[in-house]
């Protein structure tokens, strides 16, 4: 199978009039292409086997990024087992939704473990619901299954006398992609939970939010997903949630090492519930190795108390143990990100700005891949773009540099530099400000660890980076020591990691690194 065409021709043959297609399959089963015959049989006996011939077929025909956009991102079946394996232990469920099936790893394994459990099946992608209702075919289970092909979000379930198990791995899609319709559904349903939600939540918050709208007390799930939510702030509506109504008892987090998503270097996190738990603790673990996983049964078990006081979750499932002597970074340095220039194609100096006088042009990292380049010690200014950094009172500068000054402030205008809600809320909008030179710069956001520069040619940062301040005047050699001592010892876990594989370091994440004693660094 080497096109979509072939794909589906599989797909029919494997169905072979089992099952009734939904009419969005039925338009995408007119696309297919004549099918050869062999090698049916092998597939349908591999399907039975557990393999998913048909999974890894359409991750091969779409690209890993048309398929990360759409959140499709199947899961390595070592997982799939484990989260089963858990399932097992929390009953015998009368039936076993998955949110956002794909090919069907988590409701084929869960026809396995539970023969008696009616299975539900959402998946909104018709070719991979094709993929599902072939697989559900191959293994005799089509009397057994229901699939539905539509937005999980609009989905709605009968009611089930007996236990309703949800398990799968929600898609992750950006808040930039999701309809203004769905954001204001997502904030007004945890409102009614008594609970304020960001607009800017993922995809996959929303899963877990419309799993809690179907689900009732005493059902339970296990969700895979990116480790985020537990950190950033508008993951706090679905904290909350899983704390006070969702019922959330486990939280296994996956380093970027154990590859739960392949294609991607993320941290994931395994959520375990029973709806409407609110006293027992939750029990929290850090896995660095797949044959860790154990069925999830392992970790420490945190007071719910404590998991509502704490705004990042990730401090508690990973803490970091002080040595004796050691200390915050914050204790050292105030760290600050880069100012924000509010649209850097105007103020980041090029031909636009040739006659303007050259102190008002900064030299300034501007990309992170200044300091990456630059590596310990940024030593020459030479190489870095200029800022245009104008100050709020004009008067200082003389005739022919204020006429130089206003036909650029006229031609950035005209570009609509003064209405962005930046310049909107500055003194004076063409006053960009730039903070003082820090003697160390760090990277923000990177798919690798921060880079710690010596800020040597005492250049500008914009908020690309971060700039790290001391608190009080340092002995000679600490900063030194203490760059090489953070490149060599800060990893990416220390931040936050995202789907993408990007990991970013917030400014009070950078302040609460741990590092050695002044006393250590100098010895």
């Amino acid at each position: 199978m080497q096109t979509e065409q072939e794909l589906v021709a599989t797909c029919l043959a494997l169905i072979d009039g089992q099952g009734r297609l939904s009419a969005i399959e039925r338009r995408l089963a007119r696309t297919a292409s004549a099918l050869n015959p062999r090698g049916i049989a092998a597939i349908c006996k591999a399907i039975s086997r557990g393999a998913d011939p048909l999974g890894e077929a359409f991750s091969s025909i779409r690209s890993a990024a048309v398929r990360r956009s759409a959140g499709a991102v199947y899961t390595p079946e070592p997982i799939v087992r484990s989260m089963m394996t858990w399932l097992a232990g929390q009953g015998m469920p009368d039936r076993v939704v998955d949110p956002g099936a794909g090919s069907g790893r988590f409701i084929l394994a869960a026809g396995e473990v539970f023969p008696n459990a009616q299975l539900v099946a959402v998946e909104m992608d018709p070719l991979a619901a094709l993929m599902l209702r072939a697989n559900l075919s191959a293994r005799g289970w089509t009397d057994r299954s229901t699939l539905l092909v539509k937005d999980y979000r609009e989905a709605k379930l009968p009611r089930c006398a007996g236990m309703t198990a949800f398990i799968g791995n929600p898609p992750y899609v950006r808040h930039h992609d999701i309809a203004e319709g769905w954001k204001a559904w997502y904030a007004s349903a945890f409102a009614d939970f008594g609970i304020r939600a960001s607009a800017l939540a993922g995809l996959h918050l929303h899963f877990f939010l419309q799993t809690r709208l179907l689900a009732k007390v005493g059902d339970v799930g296990a969700f895979i997903t990116s480790a985020e939510w537990m950190d950033v702030n508008y993951g706090s509506a679905l904290r909350r949630l899983l704390l006070d109504e969702l019922g959330g008892i486990a939280l296994h987090m996956l380093e970027p090492t154990v590859e739960a998503f392949p294609g991607t270097a993320t941290t994931a996190a395994i959520t375990c519930f029973r709806v409407g738990e609110t006293a027992e603790p939750v029990r929290v673990r850090a896995v660095a190795e797949l044959e860790c996983l154990n069925g999830l049964t392992n970790g420490t078990d945190i007071p719910r108390e404590r998991l509502h006081a704490t705004p990042r979750w990730s401090t508690i499932v990973r803490p970091s143990e002080l040595a004796t002597g050691d200390i915050e970074l914050g204790e050292l340095f105030r760290v600050h990100r880069g100012q924000v220039t509010g649209a850097n194609d105007i103020w980041i100096a090029g031909e636009h700005a040739k006659s303007l006088p050259d102190r008002v042009k900064l030299p300034a990292v501007t990309k992170a891949r200044d300091l990456i380049q630059a590596g310990a010690n940024l030593l020459s200014a030479e190489v870095l773009r200029r800022v245009i950094d104008l100050p709020a009172e004009l008067d200082d500068f003389t005739k022919n540099e204020r006429r130089c000054i206003s036909v650029f402030l006229s031609w950035a205008k005209h570009h609509g530099a003064d209405q962005g809600y930046i310049a909107r809320h500055r003194k004076a909008w063409w006053s960009v400000g730039l903070k003082a030179p820090a003697p160390i710069l760090c990277t923000y956001m990177a798919r690798r660890p921060p880079q710690f520069t010596l800020n040597v040619c005492d250049a500008r940062h914009i908020n690309i980076a971060h700039g790290l301040y001391p608190r009080q005047p340092m002995a000679d050699g600490v900063m030194v020591r203490l760059v090489t001592w953070l490149n060599k010892n800060i990893d990416r876990g220390s931040g936050r990691t995202y789907a993408g594989g990007l990991t970013k370091f917030e400014p009070k994440e950078v302040e609460r690194l741990r590092i050695p004693s002044l006393e250590a660094l100098l010895a």
